[in-house]
């Protein structure tokens, strides 16, 4: 969470914590990511993380539904490849399986993050022409590919 703290800072961004109708938000015009009380350390962490995103791809509000759909898949895949690496990927996989909760108890993300991870992970196969394989280990083999 550190690491995050110093980002927000880096980026002349101002966290706030209040609630709010979600569990994060970024006000663009306000330079301000707002985190919800009360979550978990590793809950706290992915929302910072997103909100993050939001910030430094320079996302603004849409009215649009597929625009805004797009911006947040795109926060989440941006939190993901800051909190997750391949290797740690590989090594949570190993230890957990393919389970979608273990591995985001085990990276200490949210499910919502792993899911953009392996997003990610399909997309770097489509690019490389890897085929997807199934089970346990099914991604490992796309360590050295990233």
């Amino acid at each position: 969470m550190d690491h995050l703290l110093r980002l927000v800072e880096e980026s002349g961004l101002r966290l706030v914590e209040r609630p709010g109708p979600t569990r994060g938000g970024y006000d663009h015009a306000a330079m301000t990511i707002r985190l919800a009380p009360g979550m978990s350390v590793r809950t706290a962490t992915s929302v910072l993380a997103h909100e993050l995103g939001h910030a430094t791809l320079g996302h603004t509000v849409s009215a649009h539904p597929e625009a805004r759909a797009r911006q947040e898949r795109r926060a989440d895949e941006w939190a993901a490849r800051l909190l997750i690496s391949p290797a740690a990927y590989a090594a949570a996989e190993a230890v957990r399986g393919t389970h979608r909760a273990s591995l985001a108890f085990e990276l200490g993300v949210t499910v919502e993050l792993v899911d953009a991870y392996r997003r990610l992970l399909q997309r770097i196969g489509e690019s490389v022409y890897v085929a997807p394989r199934m089970g346990s280990g099914q991604w490992a083999h796309r360590v050295a590919a990233d």
